[in-house]
């Protein structure tokens, strides 16, 4: 429904509400509706010019000579927004703190950190990993245990192999996603074929005939570069999950979750650290814990090589983790490999933990996610403290929206009470009649969406409720 609501405030312009949908509900800017629009779009073709500047500002994608960037531009109902349109640049901060798994693989490849592969194509070089290649592709998989095996350098000199369309391939591998100039389409088909990739060749050519429609039924219009955006990212997540798999030490691998486990058996999955757990060994890979999480690149920055290496991979280092059970390393693990991991009403709570220790924002959100399908009237202030604590935005959010909705019962509860007192507490330096933060949401929640007469009726006795309260503890705001 948030995501409903994010396509209405965007034709209507709303731009408050969108603020507090993309960063109260965190809400996904680049979703997509039945007909392949995003907000953003709508924005354009509505002429919001703050609302365009504020979802570009925030994450919102748009590359020049695209489809979406091409249909966006189109669609500007002014030409302030088709210059906002035309001065876009596609990474901004906020869009990285949203996305993080995007950016990441994104960063993986481009970077090149801890590769241990290089692919020379006609003078260009592309550095890779074997184990995210192994994981994505079968026959990178097959390659790397046959005619590559042991082989740091690989030239690729057969003439039909484009370098734009072997960057292509490799940012499809790493991201699901492909950006290709229209002119190297069929290059990239070629080797798509090559690597018996047929889902990508479906795509390229049902993206082709959207794009040639396009253009035919638009006059004046040019696109210059095909992109194609997963739909979601569960094949993505579920072959980086391989990884995830072949990591377990083989007494932990039955019956683990309904993960498959059917290509562990003789996948090489090229390990370089090992974490233990609890005296298991867990076979892991440094860019994945490095990459995603600043606590393991610190840890391993500091482990001197000198240490204890593993006995079976003289060349693999050991690093034991402590104050952590190995079940909630395996749930941590699924994360940092894949974006998603199972939790439970009983490991969550620990895990949001553990999240936090590790620097693991999105890890945390997931848990907030879970936490939010308990909110109930007698979890409510309970789960509204864990997410303050743990500045799970979305949560305290939630948590807010149903305290506004039952006012009239929580000013009976003591707890209540002393959440709004230890809140006024915390604002630094605070005046008889400054705001609090808790009182400020659940009025904002009262107050929104109040159209009909009943409706403003039931708002104004909350806030009464609320304001009655206040007055019986001293306090003015």
């Amino acid at each position: 429904m948030d995501a409903h609501d994010l396509f209405t405030s965007c034709r209507k312009g709303d731009i408050s509400r969108v603020r507090y949908l993309v960063e109260q509900r965190d809400v996904e800017l680049n979703v997509r509706d039945k007909w392949d629009s995003t907000p953003l779009y709508y924005a354009c073709l509505c002429g919001h010019e703050e609302l365009v500047q504020y979802l570009l500002a925030n994450g919102a994608k748009c590359e020049a000579n695209t489809f979406d960037g091409e249909r966006c531009l189109y669609g500007a109902l002014s030409d302030p927004i088709r210059r906002l349109l035309k001065e876009y640049k596609r990474i901004t901060a906020k869009a990285m703190q949203r996305d993080y798994y995007d950016h990441f693989l994104q960063s993986l490849l481009e970077q090149g950190f801890f590769s241990d592969v290089s692919f020379l194509v006609h003078g260009q070089s592309f550095s890779a990993h074997r184990c995210v290649l192994s994981a994505r592709s079968e026959y990178f998989s097959e390659m790397f245990q046959t005619k590559w095996k042991g082989k740091n350098i690989i030239a690729l000199k057969h003439p039909l192999i484009n370098p734009a369309a072997f960057g292509a391939i490799l940012q499809y591998f790493y991201t699901g996603r492909l950006d290709i100039d229209m002119s190297y389409v069929d290059d990239c088909k070629r080797l798509a074929k090559q690597c018996k990739i047929s889902d990508l060749i479906v795509e390229l050519e049902s993206k082709c005939k959207q794009v040639y429609e396009f253009v035919s039924a638009k006059p004046g219009t040019c696109v210059k570069v095909l992109t194609l955006e997963p739909l979601n990212n569960c094949q993505l997540q579920e072959e980086m999950a391989i990884l995830a798999d072949c990591a377990l030490p083989a007494e932990l691998r039955v019956g683990f979750g309904e993960l498959p486990f059917d290509r562990t058996d003789n996948f090489p999955s090229y390990p370089d650290i090992c974490f233990r757990v609890e005296g298991y060994d867990f076979l892991c890979h440094k860019v994945f814990f490095c990459g995603r999480s600043d606590y393991f690149r610190a840890l391993l920055e500091d482990h001197f090589s000198e240490g204890e290496m593993l006995a079976s991979q003289p060349s693999t280092p050991v690093l034991t983790l402590h104050n952590i059970s190995h079940d909630i390393f395996i749930t941590v693990l699924y994360y940092i490999y894949s974006d998603d991991t199972e939790l439970s009403l009983e490991n969550v709570q620990e895990v949001l933990c553990v999240a936090d220790m590790y620097l693991l924002p999105g890890l945390k959100r997931l848990c907030g996610k879970a936490l939010a399908a308990t909110l109930s009237e007698d979890t409510v202030l309970s789960l509204w403290r864990t997410a303050r604590l743990f500045r799970l935005s979305r949560l305290e959010d939630q948590c807010t929206e149903l305290m506004a909705r039952i006012i009239e019962k929580l000013v009976e509860k003591e707890e209540f009470v002393e959440m709004i007192q230890e809140d006024a507490r915390a604002v630094e330096a605070r005046q008889e009649t400054d705001s609090i933060p808790l009182v400020d949401d659940i009025r904002y929640h009262i107050t929104s969406n109040v159209q009909t007469y009943s409706a403003i009726e039931e708002a104004s006795q909350r806030l009464a409720a609320l304001e009655e309260l206040l007055t019986s503890i001293g306090l003015e705001c």
